[in-house]
């Protein structure tokens, strides 16, 4: 077997590998992903610019892709690892090969490596920052190539990926198939102005499925930009990167507080917590897959969780007196969901929008409808 690729790691350690798909470089932190299907959703969703993707499924691209199941206009990640890429694509579905998609916007893919070694690797020493090369196969020049690329931790990302102007969102749910049961959409009586720091597709599919106006709006909007679209409430995006650089959101976060409903989610719960007066801090390997058991605290219900982050929020840095932690990371004890004891406001660091699944969590996306209902009631 030629082996005509490279991923090597700021910490000395390389693999050999086959390239697929495009020819060059990519640089970014590596992290893995344990879901066994949603490829193309991890390739399009923009909470993954400036990483390099390996999923740990061994078999990937054998369903091919299609339009439906993009969570962006385009694929975000920066470079892809895989143990065996198809080179069939079958699924009544699919009109395009993954390696053909990716190849469009120049995303390399190398195959044929130990995906396994890699992971424990990773668990053992972190994530971190490395290459991906078809075009140079020195380990050693690699080797110092990625110890030049900046770590993720203090990295705005959110603005590069987010809109540079506001737009109306109107589709909701499309069933994949004839027999996927949707709930007809509700006559729209509420409007939501929702953040973009890198948001997915499927989260504005959700608000508009339980009859919400949306107008999405960039990461630098200003609180009093938002209000005078007179939403019901305000929704904060997932998206890339630190949380902490992100000083004018938080801000502008910060003075929406007590004036109108709020929920985010991932970033958006970070950028929330962070308004709040909590902290964040970075995960040794950070959270990315579909398998996630999450513990809802007044309840005791367990819900399986999709994940995408590598920033977390501080429970200990909460005050206790004005916010209530909601959700439990039961595999690490990670704060997964708060909200506020006197404001309307409420964040999950998961995904309830998950797609392909799993569903266990889209409740929420109704706790905010509820909570916008509730507001306008109360005014």
């Amino acid at each position: 077997m030629i082996h005509d690729a490279v991923l090597a790691l700021k910490d000395g350690r390389y693999f050999f590998g086959q390239s697929a798909g495009a020819k060059g470089e990519a640089y970014g932190e590596v992290v893995f992903n344990t879901g066994i299907a949603g490829y193309q959703e991890i390739f399009t969703d923009p909470s993954y610019s400036g990483q390099i993707v390996i999923l740990t499924n061994p078999q990937i691209g054998n369903y091919g892709t299609n339009s439906q199941d993009n969570e962006s206009a385009r694929p975000y990640i920066e470079g892809l690892v895989v143990r065996e890429f198809s080179g069939v694509a079958s699924n009544w579905r699919s009109t395009e090969h993954a390696a053909d998609f990716l190849a469009k916007q120049r995303i390399p893919i190398i195959t044929e490596i130990d995906t396994r070694a890699l992971v424990r690797h990773l668990r053992s020493k972190g994530a971190q920052v490395g290459v991906i090369s078809s075009i140079e196969t020195d380990p050693a020049k690699l080797i110092a190539k990625a110890r030049e690329i900046p770590e993720m931790t203090g990295l705005d990302l959110a603005t590069g990926v987010s809109t540079s102007q506001c737009y109306e969102w109107t589709r909701g749910i499309t069933p994949c198939s004839p027999s996927e049961q949707v709930e007809p959409t509700p006559e729209t009586t509420l409007h939501v102005a929702a953040y973009d720091f890198g948001i997915k597709h499927n989260i504005l599919r959700q608000l508009v499925q339980l009859g919400c106006r949306v107008t999405v709006v960039p990461a630098i909007t200003s609180s009093e930009d938002v209000l005078a679209l007179k939403p019901d409430g305000v929704f904060l995006s997932n998206g890339p990167g630190d949380p902490e650089p992100l000083k004018m959101q938080i801000n502008n976060v910060r003075q929406l507080i007590g004036r109108i409903p709020l929920f985010g989610i991932c970033l958006g719960h970070q950028i929330l917590g962070l308004a709040v007066g909590g902290e964040t801090f970075k995960l040794k390997f950070g959270h990315h897959g579909v398998n996630h058991p999450v513990r809802h605290e007044q309840t005791g219900k367990i819900e399986i969780t999709s994940q995408n982050h590598g920033f977390a929020v501080d429970p200990d840095s909460l005050n206790a007196t004005e916010t209530e932690v909601t959700h439990l990371n039961l595999n690490d004890h990670t704060l997964e969901g708060f909200r506020s004891r006197k404001d309307p406001l409420f964040g999950v660091q998961y995904h309830p929008e998950a797609a392909p699944g799993p569903h266990d969590s889209r409740y929420l996306f109704g706790q905010f409808v509820d909570m916008m209902r509730g507001y306008q009631t109360r005014l």
